[in-house]
């Protein structure tokens, strides 16, 4: 079944708490336990960027004037290199690309600018179990955020999407390999569905090269027409400080939020960029963390097993999602953060349902192991 569909300006607009704070009751738990927290709650890295992009960050003399908004174009050239490196990809830097502030801001923003664009649909389409901004940037743009359900690999069902639903779609998010699940999505049929319906797909692609089943995906790799592919320094290169990403694809849509993202003062800072250019050309870091984050889900496995949760390595990226006992999500993060010291979001965050975690494979290995070892003493 498809959540019933909000519609944010029916009434005055009340945020509501935002997630990662309500864990802060489990934090205090664990910090008085332990007297320290091993929080695998938020994707956020704790290694280091390679030494070239401290270097550049440090180095580019691009701090006194205001950085090209659409990205300097060694910035979207560096961007488009890596493309074609890791998906076989070709666009052009020149037409086909845009620098964002990290991806949080586009994935929040871009909805509002695509309805100026198009204010005859009034429909953001995003997975029912997914990352949780792309429901309030519908929200935010005035939409109706409307879930699609996912199947039993946690992949997006095209299938599920009511055709009225579809009439009225702005855009599709399709986030591969998925956060919090790890699913690996069919792009091809995303692709075919957004131009079949004349609906802009938005693929969510930030955790590409931690793709563990098959090889990298990228919806790119099946046109550019009506599509457009988001991707982040944040993961791959240990860069979530910096905030800066890019967009890239559909020539037309890109030079369209080119220009408006100008208006809005959106840009990425110049010694950021000049980092990016660093980190995009060197893979060998990239291909460390990998290792890296391999080991840690391999010890997060055996974590979330050791509190009774049923859990499998996921298709991509490096999140854990793990059946709590029971069905009660809050029951495991409680026992988790009582037990070893470990904070972990239960699954209402990315969705209507209560009945799964996710693990952030973020922390050391030695901490991990040291988890493992209080929950089985």
């Amino acid at each position: 079944m498809v959540s019933e569909p909000t519609h944010p300006y029916q009434t005055p607009y009340d945020p509501p708490p935002y997630p990662y704070d309500l864990l802060d009751e489990l934090r205090a738990v664990a910090q008085e336990r332990f007297g320290a927290v091993i929080d695998c709650s938020i994707g956020a890295p704790i290694d280091p960027p390679p030494a070239s992009v401290i270097d550049a960050l440090s180095s580019s003399n691009t701090e006194r004037g205001y950085p090209p908004s659409i990205g300097s174009l060694a910035f979207r050239e560096a961007a488009a290199r890596w493309m074609a490196r890791i998906a076989d990809v070709h666009v052009d830097p020149v037409t086909q690309i845009g620098a964002t502030v990290g991806t949080k801001e586009f994935v929040a923003g871009t909805p509002h600018y695509l309805r100026m664009r198009r204010p005859d649909r009034d429909t953001v389409l995003y997975p029912e179990v997914s990352y949780p901004s792309y429901e309030q940037g519908a929200i935010f743009s005035g939409c109706r955020a409307v879930a699609v359900p996912v199947d039993d690999q946690w992949r997006i069902d095209l299938t599920a999407i009511d055709p009225d639903d579809a009439a009225r779609a702005l855009c599709l998010w399709v986030n591969t390999p998925g956060n919090p699940a790890g699913g690996i999505d069919d792009l091809a049929a995303a692709a075919a569905f957004g131009r079949e319906h004349d609906v802009t797909v938005l693929s969510d692609e930030c955790y590409i090269e931690f793709t563990w089943e098959g090889t990298p995906q990228s919806i790119l790799q099946h046109g550019t027409d009506n599509v457009l592919a988001l991707h982040s320094l944040s993961k791959r290169s240990n860069l979530a400080g910096g905030r800066a990403g890019f967009y890239a694809g559909d020539t037309d849509l890109v030079q369209y939020l080119r220009e408006v993202r100008k208006h809005g003062g959106l840009m990425v800072p110049g010694p950021v960029q000049a980092a990016a250019v660093a980190a995009f050309d060197d893979q060998q870091h990239v291909d460390v963390q990998r290792e890296i984050y391999r080991e840690r889900l391999e010890l997060g496995l055996a974590l979330l097993r050791a509190a009774g949760a049923d859990v499998e390595l996921p298709g991509g990226g490096f999140y854990l999602w793990a059946a709590a006992p029971g069905g009660d999500a809050w029951a495991l993060a409680r026992t988790l953060a009582e037990r070893a010291g470990v904070i972990v979001s239960p699954s209402e965050f990315y969705g209507r349902r209560a009945d799964h975690v996710r693990f952030a494979a973020v922390q050391s290995s030695d901490d991990l192991r040291t988890a493992t070892e209080r929950l089985t003493a």
